[in-house]
């Protein structure tokens, strides 16, 4: 289960669908001056072994990747089709303007069929040419990534470096899970998991998850939820899996960053938008 790189994650996004602030709301969370409380939709760029994968693309993509300053990604890992996961898709086409080789996305066999359907100018037909070349891969089982990158660049005085990636291979492991009645997938890498919109994990998953130094998971609110966990079901999951850290992810704006996270386990925290943490 483990990768011998450093794996860096950076938080693009940690809010839920309607993100934070919502439209039209005076609350005091959407209203709040705390940065924290200012959360796009959930998104997450994880740097291992020189590789860069992004966890969902969803429709706050492209200010993500400024804000981030992202500069390449060489393949996607989608946990399911859900609008506020998928919607930038998009947006990744500037990325091919100085590397033509495709991106792969990584994806449950169920969300490839939808993704092939909702997408399917940039999957099936070709009809417009200025779509991002991407391919689906349904995976079920760990697969490794390795890097897409080959190109000549100038480097500032104009000389030309051809840059390539060699030996950097990462394994990758879904995790089944349930958000709702929909069967998604998490994502282990090392010794990392990211485990978005989840409000069940199965007991064959659990194994998967053990040995974790950092855990992401999915808490929405205070309140229970019928296809997210609640803020205390999310404990108790974390609780189970055991791992050293466990930051919760994809809050609503029922959930004040500051008044929230001071009721939490020592070991627990709330992520938040532009948060970076190392692990291996």
């Amino acid at each position: 289960m483990t990768n011998p790189h450093k794996i860096k994650i950076t938080f693009l996004g940690t809010g839920t669908s309607t993100g934070v602030p919502v439209l039209g709301c005076t609350c005091e969370i959407c209203t709040s001056t705390d940065p924290r409380d200012k959360r796009l939709r959930c998104s997450a760029l994880i740097e291992v072994g020189g590789l860069h994968l992004l966890i969902d693309s969803g429709p706050d993509f492209r200010y993500q990747a400024m804000r981030a300053q992202i500069k390449q990604i060489d393949a996607v890992l989608y946990t399911h089709h859900h609008y506020d996961h998928v919607f930038g898709m998009e947006d990744l086409r500037p990325y091919f303007f100085y590397n033509p080789n495709p991106i792969p996305c990584y994806v449950a066999p169920n969300v490839g069929q939808v993704l092939q359907t909702m997408f399917g100018y940039i999957f099936q037909d070709g009809s417009y040419p200025g779509v991002p070349k991407m391919t689906l891969r349904p995976v079920s089982a760990p697969f490794e990534i390795s890097g897409r990158y080959s190109f000549d660049v100038a480097l500032p005085d104009g000389s030309p470096l051809h840059q390539e990636n060699t030996d950097r291979k990462v394994t990758i492991t879904p995790i089944p899970l349930f958000h709702g009645t929909l069967p998604i997938y998490g994502y282990r890498i090392g010794n990392m998991a990211y485990l978005t919109d989840t409000s069940a994990i199965p007991d064959t998953s659990i194994p998967l998850l053990k040995g974790l130094d950092l855990l992401v998971l999915d808490a929405l609110r205070p309140q229970e939820h019928h296809s997210h966990f609640s803020i205390a079901q999310a404990i108790e999951a974390a609780t189970q899996i055991g791992a050293q850290r466990t930051y919760f992810i994809h809050m609503t704006h029922q959930v004040l960053h500051e008044r929230e996270e001071a009721l939490l386990p020592p070991h627990i925290r709330f992520a938040f938008d532009g948060l970076m943490l190392e692990t291996t």
